[in-house]
């Protein structure tokens, strides 16, 4: 493997510098040179390079961090880039005029290049440097943090950040990496490693137990054991994040290329019900596979690069609930259509408690659930009005996974509306008055009464 090597080279080169050093001093990062890592700047993203490069030139400090770098040295094609400076987010905005500031809990600059942004970061401080409010930083009494724009050096940032993994620098000035947290180690051992006491760390920030999940699930790391140990414990603080940001975090497991195995951490951690509270309630076994499938076909598609719409996707998620719920109503006079129009409605908005979903995801979510039910009354033309429907390539998609998935009595449906699209307007029509023709034979004949 790439990086192997490359860790290879970096313990062989500095056996005998460290002989030297006493092990209880403190000897600041590990700086592996230029000559000594495989980072190369034809890897890096142009616009990055420019953020970088200005910065620099203006006699700030300049590094690309984060995953990023992590990527990079793994043989990765990262597609975000961040810079960390110590340029504050109101002189980045000067020095460059398509910058916009975003942010209240974490103030950062966005340098916009058409569709991408380069994000740049102020180096942060430990919080509690702060004694002065008026930066607006605050704390909850679990610790979470609410505001934090305390500013540092980057030995600071570095003991700030999340995980080992992502805590590496690419310095601008002479190419080197800077690694104070013992991150190259971490990579070279496939291990999703917090840094600084873990229970604290989730406190201040309960999305970092999603970020441990979706790191490992992506680059294929274990979970280190007192981390592992960390999120059973502060499981429940998830609970407390706004519905708007864990939206933004599922959308990160589900839509990179790993949903499968992010699915699989969630569920071993038991954090799927702190998502999804209605599908882990209602998830058997038949639930767990239409599930498993959809995210098989979702990794796929994104391999493929293929869209995947996000409304697609959590219609699938959400598919064991709706059916638990459709189920209840089925006792009652209604028809299937009707059936899944309420048991929509009512896991939608028991959803929305958890996690925002945007109207322009929840509607087209809807429409694929009560879709099931027309899409399985064939009536007369009703089929050819279905065709040009803007969700019915969705819908149909969906019915396809039902039956791949092992939903029964779903086979000859999926063929004929299959074979459907296959064929011009005149054998569809064809296809319509065969189905109801043989509909009307099958159809019991009433007893005459003599009246």
């Amino acid at each position: 493997m790439k990086f192997t090597a490359f860790w290879q080279n970096i313990t062989r080169n500095r056996k005998n510098k460290a002989k030297a050093i006493n092990t209880l001093t403190d000897v600041g990062p590990n700086i592996v040179v230029r000559s000594e890592h495989t980072i190369s700047r034809q890897e890096i993203s142009e616009h990055a390079l420019k953020v970088l490069y200005r910065l620099k030139k203006a006699n700030y400090a300049a590094y690309l961090v984060g995953g990023g770098v992590r990527d990079l040295l793994l043989g990765l094609h990262p597609k975000d880039f961040d810079v960390a400076t110590d340029a504050t987010p109101e002189l980045v905005r000067k020095l460059f005029g398509n910058c916009r500031l975003i942010g209240r809990r974490f103030r950062l600059a966005h340098v916009h290049f058409g569709r991408e942004i380069i994000e740049v970061a102020t180096f942060r401080a430990p919080h509690e440097q702060s004694a002065d409010k008026s930066n607006g930083d605050g704390v909850t009494k679990d610790g979470m943090i609410l505001r934090d724009n305390v500013y540092g050096t980057l030995e600071d940032d570095a003991w700030r950040r999340d995980f080992t993994v992502n805590a590496l620098y690419y310095n601008i000035y002479d190419f080197s990496i800077v690694d104070y947290t013992n991150g190259l180690k971490d990579l070279e051992n496939k291990t999703i490693r917090i840094i600084g006491d873990a229970n604290e760390r989730l406190q201040e920030d309960p999305v970092r137990m999603l970020r441990a999940v979706r790191f490992a699930a992506k680059l294929n790391f274990k979970i280190e054991p007192s981390l592992s140990a960390s999120i059973k414990e502060n499981i429940h603080l998830l609970d407390g994040v706004p519905a708007a940001r864990l939206f933004e975090e599922v959308l990160k497991l589900f839509l990179h290329g790993h949903a499968l195995s992010s699915y699989e951490f969630l569920k071993e951690y038991d954090l799927l019900k702190h998502l999804f509270l209605q599908t882990a309630d209602s998830l058997d076994e038949n639930g767990d596979r239409f599930i498993t499938q959809a995210l098989i076909n979702t990794d796929l598609r994104i391999k493929q690069k293929k869209p995947v719409a996000p409304a697609f996707l959590y219609a699938a998620l959400l598919w064991p609930a709706v059916k638990q719920e459709a189920a209840k109503l089925k006792q009652e006079d209604l028809s299937l259509l009707q059936v899944y129009q309420m048991a929509g409605q009512t896991v939608l908005e028991q959803q929305l408690l958890q996690i925002l979903i945007p109207k322009r995801f929840g509607i087209p979510m809807r429409e694929i659930w009560t879709m099931q039910a027309r899409l399985a009354s064939r009536k007369g033309k009703r089929p050819l009005k279905l065709l040009p429907h803007p969700r019915f390539r969705a819908s149909y998609d969906f019915l396809l996974l039902r039956e791949q998935s092992g939903e029964t009595q779903l086979k000859e449906l999926c063929e004929w509306w299959t074979e459907i699209q296959k064929v011009d307007e005149e054998a569809q029509l064809k296809m319509c008055k065969k189905l109801s023709s043989f509909a009307k034979r099958r159809k019991p004949k009433k007893k005459k009464t003599g009246l």
